[in-house]
């Protein structure tokens, strides 16, 4: 197993995570994932800005309710450490036509949200899972959802 096998669950602050969170839409959705990463002081303000322009030209809706907003390459200078960010939105939030109920928010200097975007997607992809996560009800079980299968505990 790669380094980062834990690399989703050890990058989730138990304060950076709402589960019963609504949104006017995609753009309020993003800006309340941006704000958790600048109250926990993964990120610099800017940050939230570079998850927007990044929303705005490419969508990170990935599947089953599920999106991963994360900034733009020239947002990486906002970022002061690698960190995620779990918004659940029960009511469901408008992103872009697709209806998403959980957003995995990713600040990852370098290229380390590459593994991270890997990870996550490997996890979500999974419906039952991803279903699992949308359906969680503390940030434990979040972050107990977040690791790999194999190393999930009850």
């Amino acid at each position: 197993m790669s380094e980062t096998g834990l690399g989703a669950a050890r990058l989730l602050d138990p304060a950076a995570v709402r589960l019963d969170a609504r949104a006017e839409g995609r753009d309020d959705a993003v800006r309340q994932c941006g704000r958790l990463l600048v109250e926990i002081g993964a990120v610099r303000e800017e940050y939230v800005q570079s998850m927007l322009d990044r929303e705005r030209s490419i969508s990170t809706y990935l599947a089953e309710g599920v999106a991963i907003p994360h900034g733009t390459a020239a947002g990486k200078d906002s970022v002061l450490r690698d960190a995620l960010a779990v918004v659940r939105f029960p009511e469901g939030a408008d992103w872009g036509g697709q209806t998403v109920t959980l957003a995995i928010a990713i600040a990852a200097r370098g290229d380390g949200h590459i593994a991270v975007l890997t990870e996550l997607a490997q996890i979500l992809l999974d419906p039952e899972r991803a279903r699992s996560l949308r359906e969680a009800t503390t940030a434990h079980d979040i972050a107990r959802l977040l690791r790999p299968a194999e190393q999930e505990t009850p």
